[in-house]
């Protein structure tokens, strides 16, 4: 039973095999949306429990709709031109949620989260959830995980130890092509490096590896030194020598020959044996988390120091649609995501005795005879959902891992501008020119396929030309006032 102040009802722990009770039809239907590598077989499964659970929960059911990331905006935004329903859809700073949000796509969320995401508003710290707000409204809402990131590559742990590759001696990305070189004379049928338009090494260094995007659009605060200017970071040194180093490994063919072009996910490449490596953002736990994504032992570089941005902050949101249905019904869910861990897990890893046993309450593995790659239901995606840290834990994990993402988060190196949100309004237009410029010509330069000493002027001028400057210039004008503010808070508070 649902109560008028968003209460619900205990749910007895049983296992799913020992319930009989279904979802009822005229439970309300909930459609929920994220990117996925690919659709696991058994999602209609898992799919069927989630719902006879949520119907004696909340009174509704979802229907899971995964999308390829390649396509996610081309999809998201036919859905939304339609009026399809999407009433919970996976949101994040680093796919330009200031400009979803501009574009009147997601809904405000501050009366729904008082009246029924108590146990969010409980987990999460209050400083994360200001980090959802645009013009002071909740947005967006955080999945609680680490909350920050170092940047490097994730490598097959079984040809670095076949060719006695020493991966600790590895201090920076270019100590990486000798390895890329041995691995393209010993392994022909191996790319040496995975990589997409999107997600290269040069995108991972640049983006909040070196700088802080500070939001969409051009306009970067290096993450050096004390300055507080906004800079366009193609213009910088360490963007062209990165992006020169992408180019002699393309031409040295240690990338697969469709990088700029290929919507292919890079674990599920891995996965296929036709890969060695690719770029990612780090966490503690993650060649764990490789691991089981690709069905073999992966082993990561770290290439920067963990690093905290307003960005990480929201690296794995869920917003509530302008298309949805049932507002109220997905905002319960999602405090149940947080609170309640059969949910929670059952979302994440499936129906346990089938696609997972349980070693103790919090440890799991594979059922006997079952793997990374046989197994039914293996999202693996768990940094996406609710409170992480009541997620289970793999057998070959650190038990301890959730007390390293808290010294993590501590720890890590915090952006000169944390917490501040950039409001893309006043130059909507601009940056939406320079996304078609940087469409044009990014792939190219991101995955080295042709020479930046070539392209990257010409890319600065057509950027410059879209309007880059104005939105430089409207970036640091509100960083300036974001700093003057928190100084006058400051001086309140003292």
């Amino acid at each position: 039973m649902i109560y008028s102040d968003g209460r619900y009802d205990p749910y007895p722990s049983s296992p799913a095999s020992d319930r009989k009770e279904t979802s009822h039809p005229a439970d309300d239907k909930l459609v929920m949306m994220f990117p996925s590598g690919s659709v696991p077989r058994d999602l209609p499964l898992v799919q069927k429990e989630i719902n006879r659970y949520l119907s004696t929960k909340i009174g509704a059911r979802i229907e899971i709709k995964l999308v390829e990331r390649g396509v996610w905006a081309e999809k998201t935004g036919l859905m939304f031109a339609s009026g399809e329903q999407i009433d919970l859809l996976f949101a994040a700073g680093w796919m330009r949620f200031a400009e979803e949000v501009a574009k009147g796509r997601f809904l405000p969320l501050d009366d729904w989260l008082n009246r029924y995401g108590k146990d969010i508003v409980q987990t999460l710290d209050p400083s994360i959830l200001e980090a959802g707000k645009i013009n002071g409204k909740v947005y967006g809402i955080e999945t609680n995980k680490e909350f920050a990131s170092s940047k490097g590559i994730v490598v097959r742990k079984d040809l670095a130890d076949k060719y006695g590759i020493d991966l600790s001696s590895i201090r920076t990305l270019e100590d990486f092509g000798p390895v890329f070189q041995k691995i393209k004379e010993n392994e022909p049928d191996v790319i040496p490096l995975q990589a997409r338009a999107d997600r290269s090494p040069l995108t991972f260094m640049m983006q909040y590896g070196l700088f802080d995007l500070l939001g969409d659009g051009p306009g970067v605060l290096e993450r050096d030194g004390d300055g507080m200017k906004v800079v366009n970071m193609e213009e910088t040194k360490a963007f062209h020598q990165y992006a020169q180093l992408m180019y002699e490994w393309n031409r040295a063919g240690y990338l697969n020959p469709d990088a700029s072009t290929t919507k292919d996910t890079e674990s599920e490449v891995v996965k296929a044996g036709k890969a060695f490596a690719y770029a990612e953002s780090l966490k503690p736990g993650f060649d764990m988390q490789a691991s089981r994504g690709t069905g073999m032992p992966m082993v990561t570089v770290e290439l920067t120091r963990p690093y905290t941005t307003t960005a990480d902050t929201t690296s794995a949101m869920f917003a509530i649609t302008k298309n949805a249905k049932h507002p109220e019904k997905a905002m319960m869910f999602l405090n149940l995501l947080f609170k309640d861990k059969y949910l929670l897990n059952l979302l994440n890893w499936g129906i346990e005795g089938t696609h997972y046993v349980k070693k103790s309450d919090t440890v799991i593995n594979y059922p006997p005879g079952v793997d990374a790659r046989s197994v039914g239901y293996n999202l693996n995606q768990s940094w996406m959902f609710g409170n992480q840290l009541n997620s289970y834990l793999w057998a070959n994990e650190d038990p301890h891992l959730w007390d390293e993402y808290r010294q993590f988060n501590e720890n890590a190196d915090k952006s000169k501008a944390l917490g501040f949100v950039f409001n893309p309004d006043t130059v909507k237009a601009e940056i939406a020119a320079c996304m078609l410029v940087s469409k044009e010509f990014a792939p190219a330069l991101n995955t080295g396929e042709q020479d930046p000493s070539v392209i990257l002027p010409m890319y600065i001028d057509r950027l410059k030309a879209a309007g880059a400057d104005q939105i430089i210039q409207e970036k640091q004008r509100q960083l300036e006032e974001w700093l003057v503010s928190r100084e006058h808070a400051a001086g309140d508070r003292r």
